[in-house]
């Protein structure tokens, strides 16, 4: 499986990204897909996930703000974020899991100017 992101950059605190991932490859069972963020000098963290159901779950630090959501057809993942905060700055991964194996994207800055 191989997972290409876009949508990053930079924006001021208070605007809005969408962050998508696209997965290519062997994409038959893929079941959970993730967002992960790694801050500099932090752990990498998750960010919201959702099932092949489309059940999600949210980090408290962005419920509210940011909404995960998926497209099996496809194989794509993305991420919409608003009222970006300073504190959301970091790298975003895009993880997914198949069967018993996990892969992740190259990642993407997200920049939020305060």
């Amino acid at each position: 499986v191989q997972l290409v992101e876009s949508g990053g950059g930079l924006v001021q605190a208070g605007g809005s990204l969408r962050l998508s991932c696209a997965a290519t490859g062997t994409v038959f069972g893929i079941n959970n897909m993730a967002w992960y963020r790694q801050a500099p000098g932090k752990q990498r963290e998750l960010v919201a996930v959702v099932t092949r159901g489309g059940i999600t779950n949210y980090a408290d630090s962005v419920k509210g703000r940011f909404t995960i959501s998926r497209d099996n057809a496809k194989n794509t993942v993305v991420l919409q974020m608003n009222s970006l905060k300073a504190d959301d700055t970091a790298v975003y991964y895009c993880h997914v899991y198949r069967g018993t194996e996990d892969y992740w994207g190259q990642g993407t800055q997200v920049t939020v100017s305060s």
